[in-house]
Parts: C-alpha cells; structure tokens; sequence
C-alpha cells in the first residue's frame, strides 16, 4: 500500500465496481474523443452549488470544485460555482434554479443539506445530472420518523465512509504517543458525526493495541455550530490548547483557519479533514481524507461517456482506496507506513468495522481507555 493516493488516484475507479465508470477511460467519450464544448457558450454547462462554506475552505466545497474545475479546464467546457444568497431549502433551490437558467447540464452539490432541495430538483429538472455528495433526495419530511426519498434516474448520490477515515486518523494519533485528544466538528451532520464517532474508535482501538489503562487517553469533543473561522473557535482551540491537549482533529470545512493560528501559538498540532490539508499549516501532521476531487471528476467523465450512473447510492471506502491518511506528507513522530498498511488491509479485510454511530459515553467504549468529554 506504498504511496496510498498516489495509487488511488490512478486505481480507485478499476477497483470500485459500484463507482462512476467501467474499463473506459474516464476522461473520454464513447467514441475515444473528447466531449464537445459548451453548445451554450454565454452559459455555464458545468456547475457547483456551495454549501454552507465557501470555494476556498481548503475542504468539502474546493474538493468538489476541484474535480468539476479540472475536468472543464481539461475539455474546454464553461463552468462555474454558485453561493447560495443564504441557508435553507429554499435558497438552494433557487441556486439551482440559477443554474439551469445560466445553461447547467451537470450541476454538483456537496452535502447533505443538499437532500431535499435536490429531491425537488431532479424532478423540476429531468434533463439535467445532479451529482449529490454525502446525501441521498428526501422530501424532509420526518413526521412520521422517516422522510420519503428517491434517487431519481438523473441523479447520482455520492457517499464516503468518513467513520473509517477518522477511525485512521484517531489511530494513528494514539500509536504516534498523543494521549489528549480533540475533536471539533462543523454542524452535526450525518458526514461530520462519522468523522468524529470513527476517530474515537480508533483511538480506542490503538489503546488496546498498546495495552493501555483505563482513561489513558482522554478526548474533547464539540461541534462548532459552523463551517467557517470565527474567534470563539480560535479562542476555543487555544483554551483547549493550553489546557493540555495535544492534537484538535479540525472537521469542519474553513474552521481549520481558526484553529491552525492557536495551534501555532501553543506549539500543538493539527489532523485536517477531507483532503489534504499539510499545504495549509505546518501544524498539520495528517489529514482524514476522502477522495472527493476524484470521484467528482470520474461522475462528470460519465455524464460525456453516456454511462452516467443516475440512480444510484455509491460508496467510497477503504475497500476501494475511497478514505485514508496521505501517508507521504504525513508528519508522524513514531507512527510508520508499515504500521499504517497494516491497520488498512484489516479495513479492507473486514476484520475492522467501524461503526457509523456510536453512543458518545465512556460506558459505550470497550475498554474505556479513552474517556470522551463531550461539550455542549
């Protein structure tokens, strides 16, 4: 598993069966040529929807944006990227809306509260692909404790086992000799709280591995309410900081830029989210990745091979390389690759599940060799 993401960028595809292509190249049409250029060319046929974040939050949104961008650079095809005027349902629908009326044919939404503006949406809009990362089309309604959904023939749902990612992320952290831990998430949402249940998993499963005792490892565990910097998560970080705790796992989109400045100052590190982070901070020793640059690409890639895979929930996993740690510019004091491949192939195997869901209580824990301190 030498150079994981260099790997996965050339393999995830031929190894994920229920991803976005087959044995074609990704980046051609069915007849081996190049998809043609916007027919609209005072238009953008290719677009994204932000959510929450902005473009360049280093993370969800510039992950996506980086997969549609590359592949409109690539084969000349107009593109652009739309913020919703504000929250809510309605404010993306109507971002959509935008979109199809400036020429979209393939329209890209990361996360899950894209959900019920997309159920609307792929009906209103039939001719158009709607590629949905982190969600599944509902109509939000949850009166009667579940909402109807329907992944419609133009849309194509994106998901990634985020609780792997951050199991990896916590494991490696405890075997490389942290001891407190933190963890702060944007809003808790289904994709921040597999991040942050798979990162106390890990953490628990390397304590076993070491044989610590119980409360060996102790974790502070808060949602920020938000995907942006802010002073109160600065301050937070530094109070957290000098308290004792050693590495704060940032999961929340443009929040990292309000921790890695109280990292910093405190001497302490960072674990980044999504992509790779090392290039943002130097306090960055790993970051809990999904592959989202690659899996948007290879989803458009389909869209002008005529193999758009509308209708269906895929899945990217440690089974498909979909989630990992980028071990090449990892900064690890004592935690090696070797180590690392290790934990991986028992990912893949199944001999390591992580759960998705966890009840946050030392009680749930095996061991309770990490005792979690949750912060309201």
């Amino acid at each position: 598993m030498k150079k994981l993401f260099a790997l996965a960028l050339a393999l995830v595809m031929i190894l994920a069966l229920a991803a976005c292509g087959d044995s074609k190249p990704a980046n051609t049409s069915e007849g081996g040529e190049s998809p043609p250029a916007s027919s609209q060319p005072d238009g953008f046929e290719l677009a994204l929807i932000t959510d929450l974040g902005t473009i360049d939050d280093r993370s969800f949104n510039q992950g996506a944006w980086e997969g549609l961008e590359q592949y409109a650079l690539e084969y000349n095809i107009t593109h652009k990227y739309y913020k919703p005027a504000d929250q809510g349902d309605d404010a993306y629908l109507n971002a959509i809306d935008l979109a199809v009326q400036s020429g979209a044919k393939v329209i890209v939404t990361p996360g899950f509260l894209f959900e019920t503006p997309i159920y609307t949406a792929q009906d209103r809009y039939p001719e158009v692909k709607f590629i949905l990362l982190d969600g599944s089309p509902n109509d939000g309604d949850w009166s009667t404790g579940s909402p109807n959904g329907k992944v419609g023939e133009n849309t194509v749902s994106v998901f990634y086992a985020e609780e792997q990612s951050g199991f990896l992320a916590g494991y490696a952290a405890v075997m490389d000799g942290y001891s407190k831990l933190g963890f702060m998430g944007g809003m808790a949402v289904p994709a921040v709280k597999r991040f942050g249940h798979g990162y106390i998993q890990g953490a628990e499963y390397a304590a076993q591995e070491l044989g610590l005792p119980d409360g060996a490892i102790t974790l502070n565990y808060f949602y920020t309410g938000v995907f942006e910097p802010s002073p109160d998560i600065q301050t937070r970080a530094a109070a957290w900081y000098n308290d004792g705790i050693e590495v704060i796992f940032s999961c929340g989109g443009g929040i990292c830029f309000s921790i890695f400045p109280a990292a910093v100052q405190s001497g302490n590190v960072v674990i980044g989210v999504d992509g790779d982070q090392s290039g943002e901070s130097p306090t960055v020793i790993t970051s809990a990745m999904k592959l989202l640059t690659k899996s948007v690409y290879d989803c458009i890639a389909d869209y002008y091979a005529g193999r758009f895979p509308g209708g269906r929930e895929l899945l990217f996993s440690a089974e498909n390389l979909g989630v990992g740690l980028p071990m090449e510019t990892s900064k690890f004091n004592t935690f090696t690759e070797s180590e690392y491949d290790v934990i991986y192939a028992r990912l893949v195997s199944g001999e390591v599940v992580v759960d998705t869901d966890i009840e946050i209580d030392p009680d749930a824990i095996p061991t309770n060799a990490v005792v979690v301190n949750y912060l309201g």
